[in-house]
């Protein structure tokens, strides 16, 4: 009976993120913007905040983004789950300069969707 709890268990557990963060270790734009909901809030250094994006616009500001700065790691610091959404903050690696990321994630058919990015 334990065997039978702990693998049902195991089936319904949504998934951590660590595709995301690997997607920004290796800076790429393209893996990371795949796991955008269909609209996205963005906030990016020194310009005003975007709401409700769609999901290819959203991909086309990052990609310039990761282009502009010379995105090439990333560093995790936290990661929590509350109530369904998932926090992830860490530090984007770029060319001159490291930007903190703080990504705000839900479960939706089994899988993770980015819902908000911020990097200032």
């Amino acid at each position: 009976m334990a065997g039978l709890v702990l693998s049902i268990a195991s089936f319904g557990q949504t998934p951590n993120g660590d595709v995301i963060v690997s997607a920004l270790k290796q800076g790429d734009a393209a893996q990371f913007t795949s796991y955008f909901d269909n609209f996205v809030d963005i906030k990016l250094p020194e310009k005003d905040e975007i709401k409700n994006v769609g999901k290819t616009q959203a991909s086309v500001t990052m990609k310039s983004f990761f282009d502009e700065t010379n995105i090439n790691g990333f560093d995790e610091t936290s990661r929590r789950e509350l109530s369904g959404t998932m926090y992830l903050t860490g530090k984007l690696k770029g060319g001159a300069k490291d930007y903190n990321l703080t990504l705000m994630m839900k479960s939706k058919s089994d899988r993770l969707t980015i819902i908000t990015v911020r990097i200032n």
